[in-house]
């Protein structure tokens, strides 16, 4: 299990490693923990007792946002040629870059909100105010967990906003604000991805920040969501429909957006390694949907096992 990292979800990352082997099957599993701390560093670092000594037959990367879901180690790990639970490197590249995640889906004609991409060497607030209506959120394009993420209502809290994001990421995505209900759903699988029962977020604040989502403990779920049948049916719908877009195998989370006015879903994001923390809602879905924690990493790891097989028998040389 590989955990940390370097991103600003290590935290986060800690706290899902913690959760899963909690979880996991000792009778089935000996688990050999890596941890990455903040600058890179690699080295074994127990957070149980474990015995020693055995090669890895599968790794599970818990590592959040960037150098852990971006396909950095999805990378390294096919070059090493061993197993892994999650996304290809195709796959967790552009689901991490949110504005190349956009540019897929609406080439697939999924339901995006509009939004602008700037670079941090050129951002004139002008190229924001001829496209689109305050309120609008600011983004990294490659971060989770809604760091560097902020709201702006007006041209100085823009430029704030875009200062802040800048911080974290060359490239930043501006979208227009949805005002309405915020709703993820969970997808499992490889070739044929099934999406769970979908869920409602109502955050304590004014958005599902970072201090909401981790260290306020305010925010509300309501599990299942409380959708007209055939809104629940669409929304599953279109969770798969992002999944496939981008080619993800193993796990995934969709984000979703309601708006108040219209009722038009909108797809937020896709998170490859979603969270697995005591509050995080991956788990919480598959749960309500029948199949229990222990279960689903079974499930996450023969997964990885079944696409490692399938891809050995690929040719790569003549």
């Amino acid at each position: 299990m590989l955990y940390g990292g370097r991103s600003g979800e290590h935290e986060i990352s800690v706290r899902s490693a913690r959760s899963i082997m909690d979880v996991l099957d000792r009778d089935k599993y000996e688990v050999i923990p890596y941890f990455i701390d903040k600058e890179g560093r690699w080295e074994p670092r127990p957070i149980l007792p474990q015995p020693g000594g055995a090669a890895a037959d599968v790794v599970f990367p818990v590592l959040h946002g960037t150098f852990g879901e971006d396909g950095t180690v999805q990378g390294l790990l096919e070059l090493a040629g061993v197993a892994y639970v999650g996304a290809g490197v195709m796959a967790s590249s552009v689901s991490m870059d949110k504005d190349m995640m956009k540019r897929v889906f609406r080439e697939r004609g999924l339901p995006v909100v509009e939004y602008v991409t700037l670079w941090s060497d050129r951002m004139p607030v002008e190229t924001v105010l001829k496209q689109l209506s305050f309120p609008v959120f600011v983004k990294p394009a490659n971060l989770g967990s809604s760091v560097g993420i902020s709201k702006a209502r007006d041209p100085d809290e823009l430029e704030a906003a875009l200062r802040l994001a800048a911080q974290y990421d060359r490239k930043v995505v501006v979208e227009r604000g949805v005002a309405g209900r915020e709703f993820e759903c969970s997808v499992l699988g490889n070739r044929d991805p099934v999406a769970s029962l979908p869920c409602e977020i109502l955050p304590s604040r004014e958005f599902y920040d970072y201090e909401d989502k981790y260290l306020l403990d305010q925010a509300q779920f309501r599990l299942p969501a409380e959708l007209p049948q055939e809104k629940t049916d669409e929304l599953r719908r279109l969770a798969v429909d992002c999944y496939q877009a981008v080619e993800c195998e193993g796990m995934a989370r969709v984000d979703f957006l309601m708006e108040g006015a219209s009722g038009e879903l909108y797809i937020n994001e896709i998170n490859t390694i979603p969270g697995f923390t005591s509050i995080s809602m991956y788990p919480k879905m598959w749960e309500q949907s029948g199949l229990p924690f222990a279960a689903l990493l079974d499930r996450l790891i023969a997964l990885a096992l079944e696409r490692h097989e399938a891809r050995k028998a690929i040719r790569f040389t003549r």
